[in-house]
């Protein structure tokens, strides 16, 4: 049986699009054979995810959380393919799980490339600066550099955020989760959270 660690579940999550917590349970059910733990999580639909990405999305809802301080505030749009999805009570709590997840987490975007270039370099920079503070040799400065700004991404990407009601699986892998069970593309499309004090 071959070993199952993280770096073969996400080699079989970026084949299928499903979501870790499933690629896992695929591979320990098939005792670590890729092959058959693809088409294992075909077979239960949740492969599909990647495959539905090019379709429109032409429908969906806005979802607010206010705080109940009424200091803090979100309001996120999902989008979806149909109005028979977007009046679905999976996808309706998926929306409110999002706007409290907004809420509590304060992501600055929803992936990476939402991010301000300028930030992004700051962050290099800062992270540059310390390892060389830490006295590490510059021929491994830009990997450090790179593993920082990976978790950097983690904690202020949407799609990368550990849900906050379930640190074990991502945004993404919730979403993923969500697409498989309904089987029509879903989307984050935009957020916009206001805290009192902030500008």
């Amino acid at each position: 049986m071959a070993e199952i660690n993280a770096a073969i579940v996400k080699q079989l999550r970026e084949k299928t699009g499903a979501g870790m917590m499933d690629c896992k349970k695929a591979l320990l059910e098939v005792k670590g054979d890729m092959e058959k733990a693809v088409g294992f999580l075909r077979k239960k639909g949740l492969a599909t995810a990647q495959k539905r990405a090019s379709r429109a999305m032409t429908e969906g809802t806005i979802q607010s959380y206010i705080h109940m301080t009424g200091k803090l505030g979100v309001l996120v749009e999902v989008n979806c393919e149909t109005d028979f999805v977007a009046k679905n009570e999976d996808f309706q709590e998926f929306t409110k799980n999002i706007s409290m997840h907004i809420a509590a987490s304060n992501p600055l975007g929803i992936k990476p490339e939402d991010i301000p270039e300028t930030i992004i370099e700051n962050e290099k920079s800062i992270y540059r600066a310390q390892a060389l503070e830490m006295g590490k040799p510059e021929n491994i400065l830009d990997k450090i550099v790179e593993g920082k700004l990976k978790k950097f991404y983690q904690e202020n990407c949407l799609l990368n955020q550990p849900f906050v009601r379930d640190p074990d699986i991502s945004i993404a892998d919730l979403m993923n989760e969500l697409i498989a069970k309904i089987g029509e593309n879903i989307t984050i499309k935009r957020f916009v959270r206001f805290q009192i004090g902030e500008s």
